[in-house]
């Protein structure tokens, strides 16, 4: 379980981007995460995938008090946590496998472990034919498959996805999240930030709404 209670952030002597924001993400929840530009998405991401402490409040990760935790702790809560970034962040020297690989390798997974697990999860999301491709010869859309299968590859207790779908065509979009979807259904906690409303519709899953900082929740509708 995670919970934030009345988290303020800003940064610097600025304004505060988050305020009094307070909400607990239960073992096994989905949610997504709207809000125009500016609301403060990019940073309640942030603090939920552990990039920055909050100015102010109270954040609980998996039953630690984060303000008492040290340095040295805090890479042992992010390997629990699978990170969808915007912008990729894949390692330009290594192929699709490799970057896909990496999270086992540090888990200290098999060799075969490796192998096998990774060539799934790279022909799941239809990437089997560039396994060996390095990033500068992806489309975006494909790079941003093979953030997705880096991500979930350990199935993290959390899983944060800012925009997953936002390179990809309507058809690889509703692939994805049902990947999401599944990987929940196994107890991974899902956040998921988009502007699709359609995507939103069809879960049918809880939204977190942020505008000017301020949080609030839209029930669960159902699936359309």
């Amino acid at each position: 379980m995670i919970t934030f209670e009345n988290v303020g952030m800003r940064y610097g002597m600025g304004a505060e981007i988050l305020q009094d924001v307070s909400f607990t993400l239960e073992k096994g929840s989905f949610h997504f995460l709207v809000g125009p530009s500016g609301a403060g998405k990019t940073t309640l991401l942030k603090l939920l995938y552990l990039a920055h402490r909050p100015s102010r409040g109270l954040v609980d990760f998996f039953g630690k008090d984060l303000s008492s935790l040290g340095r040295d702790d805090l890479p042992r809560l992010r390997r629990r946590i699978g990170v969808v970034f915007q912008d990729f962040r894949l390692f330009d020297h290594l192929t699709a496998f490799e970057n896909v690989a990496l999270p086992l390798r540090i888990k200290g997974a098999t060799k075969k472990q490796v192998q096998d697990h990774v060539e799934e999860l790279l022909a799941w999301v239809g990437l089997e034919e560039r396994l060996h491709a390095k990033p500068a010869t992806l489309s975006g859309g494909e790079k941003q498959r093979v953030a997705i299968a880096r991500a979930v590859i350990n199935k993290p207790d959390l899983l944060v996805a800012d925009e997953p779908t936002g390179n990809v065509d309507p058809e690889m979009s509703q692939r994805l999240m049902h990947l999401f979807v599944e990987l929940n259904k196994l107890g991974t906690t899902t956040v998921v930030a988009t502007h699709d409303e359609n995507l939103v519709s069809a879960i049918g899953a809880p939204v977190f709404s942020l505008d000017k900082g301020q949080l609030s929740v839209r029930p669960d509708r159902g699936q359309s």
